[in-house]
């Protein structure tokens, strides 16, 4: 049994600047934790199953919020709100699918706290690596979820390798459909990582979700205006309207011109290690008139390659839906 009376003893910093808080990273390395909202991190504190030595707090730390236009678009501060970023007037008018995706996040409660860089980088939500068991993700050699037993509705129907937790992400799709890129910057160097290579599979790194260093902060993320004002779609599936992760969501985003599909990036969310870029349908619908017809061929092509666990074959017919829905409706 877990014991959630307390956390585990920790030091506390609060650093006022980037220089700072890349001083403590190097001097604490993995037993380091990086603070944002804290939603996701109080939660592993209080079951006791990350016990960090020293906790990062990096919310004073000023421009790691807000949202300002570039030459090539929007850059938003890995610290900005998901209910800054729902009623942000840049975000909402150019880029409506992440503003859509990050008002479908939990509650508003979670969204005045949570910031779109804990949402992207939060865990795993499997409960068998929630719970402490020593299972692939967890540095063990198994994976409970994959037994005849398990209780793996909520797993994942693509790409899963060893592990089959999900990324449980409502913001990721949107960005991987935005074609998004992660500023990631150390005390040493800065690097700009695209949303395909920020988020990792279970063949990269079995640990991990995403490809973010010990000694790294996500400071930014930037979305190219080559999609703004795009016909968008966000949708999401979950077992409640709120306080709830994903069993699947959607995030579409459509280039259309004189009634046809002249771009397409569609994503889904929840049915893999990954947001799941769609290739195969987006290179389907292109060229071909927004309707009926092309919607029922993504949704038939959307769930190619999929392979269900025991309890989860319903998020195939799901994600059909999700993606038919997504063509159809995407609206400018």
């Amino acid at each position: 049994m877990i014991a959630s009376d307390r956390m585990p003893a920790f030091e506390l910093y609060q650093p006022l600047g980037l220089k700072e808080a890349f001083g403590l990273l190097d001097r604490f390395g993995r037993d380091g934790w990086k603070l944002a909202g804290g939603n996701d991190s109080l939660d592993w504190f209080k079951a006791r199953i990350k016990r960090p030595r020293a906790v990062i707090d990096l919310t004073a730390i000023q421009g790691l919020a807000g949202v300002r236009e570039t030459d090539e678009g929007i850059e938003i501060g890995a610290l900005t709100t998901l209910a800054a970023l729902d009623r942000d007037p840049l975000v909402r008018g150019r880029f409506r699918l992440l503003a859509d995706a990050a008002a479908a996040v939990a509650s508003p409660q979670i969204r005045n706290t949570g910031t779109i860089g804990g949402n992207i980088a939060q865990h795993a939500r499997c409960w068998y690596y929630r719970s402490g068991l020593q299972c692939y993700r967890a540095g063990g050699d198994t994976c409970f979820a994959r037994r005849a037993e398990s209780v793996n509705r909520e797993h994942a129907v693509f790409d899963a390798g060893r592990c089959v937790a999900v990324n449980p992400s409502d913001v990721a799709p949107a960005l991987a459909a935005l074609d998004a890129q992660m500023v990631l910057q150390s005390s040493k160097t800065q690097r700009v990582v695209g949303a395909d290579r920020f988020f990792v599979g279970t063949q990269v790194d079995v640990t991990s979700l995403n490809c973010i260093g010990p000694d790294e902060i996500l400071v930014s993320i930037r979305l190219p205006k080559a999609w703004a004002g795009a016909h968008f779609y966000f949708e999401k599936v979950a077992d409640r309207a709120v306080w709830d992760f994903p069993l699947v969501n959607v995030a579409a985003a459509l280039s259309v011109a004189g009634g046809q599909i002249a771009r397409a990036r569609i994503a889904c969310g929840a049915v893999s290690a990954v947001p799941r870029r769609l290739p195969a349908v987006e290179a389907a619908i292109v060229g071909r008139a927004i309707g009926e017809e092309t919607a029922i061929l993504a949704g038939k092509l959307a769930t190619r390659g999929a392979q269900p666990l025991a309890y989860n074959g319903f998020k195939l017919p799901l994600t059909a839906g999700l993606v038919t829905r997504a063509v159809r409706d995407a609206r400018a």
